[in-house]
């Protein structure tokens, strides 16, 4: 149950950061019209295809004593970002930045642009306009948004491994925790914490699908079907 709480911690911290940091992102790709946006997309994107141990190897050099980041932490507090909580954070905020950002851009993207023009005829300002318009419609993307990243976090493995190591109530998730179960042929312990992840992957997906459909939602219009 240790590794399981501190796997529920890493991904509500790193799905409430992406959130902050995610939206802005993904509301000035839905808006931008430069031609190089796909590069960023690009980048964004590059989680997905990337091997997690690759990305994880790469962030361990950047967050460790001898890395830019881990120098400057080092500088900072005393000790690296590598095999620590807030490494792991970290490590798992650019994991699963695109299952934040994708959503978030396809909601912003979907908004009828005449509501935006008919917004600015009347005098409202970008912010004004976000507030009160594109975030209510886009409810159900950034809830998809949310609902993704915590999935993808609480469910990681390799980058993971490779940034936080295997460290007992600091380190060691779920995912770890199973690995090591099965390692030592314990397949009691790890199918009992696997069944709570496919709960909670399968109440992860009912949410999402739920959304989507409007099955639940306040902004649901009934239409005798």
């Amino acid at each position: 149950m240790e590794a399981l709480w501190l796997s529920v911690r890493l991904a509500t911290c790193v799905a409430a950061i992406l959130l902050l940091i995610g939206m802005p992102l993904a509301y000035w790709l839905a808006q931008t019209k430069w031609r190089g946006k796909f590069l960023l997309e690009s980048l964004v994107a590059l989680p997905l295809v990337l091997p997690p141990t690759v990305l994880g190897f790469y962030l361990l050099l950047g967050l460790g004593a001898n890395g830019l980041l881990g120098k400057l932490w080092i500088a900072l507090f005393g000790h690296t970002l590598a095999f620590t909580f807030t490494g792991l954070v970290l490590a798992s905020v650019i994991y699963s930045l695109p299952f934040a950002v994708q959503p978030l851009v396809g909601a912003f993207e979907s908004v009828d642009a005449r509501l935006l023009d008919a917004a600015a005829v009347l005098g409202a300002g970008r912010w004004r306009t976000f507030r009160q318009i594109i975030l209510p419609l886009s409810v159900p993307g950034t809830i998809t948004a949310v609902v993704l990243s915590f999935a993808h976090t609480l469910g990681e493995f390799g980058v993971v491994l490779m940034v936080g190591g295997n460290i007992p109530g600091a380190t060691r998730t779920v995912s770890i925790d199973i690995y090591d179960h099965v390692q030592s042929l314990n397949y009691v312990d790890a199918n009992r914490l696997a069944i709570a992840l496919l709960l909670i992957s399968f109440a992860v997906l009912s949410t999402i699908y739920a959304v989507n459909r409007r099955v639940w939602s306040p902004w649901a219009v009934t239409r005798g079907e």
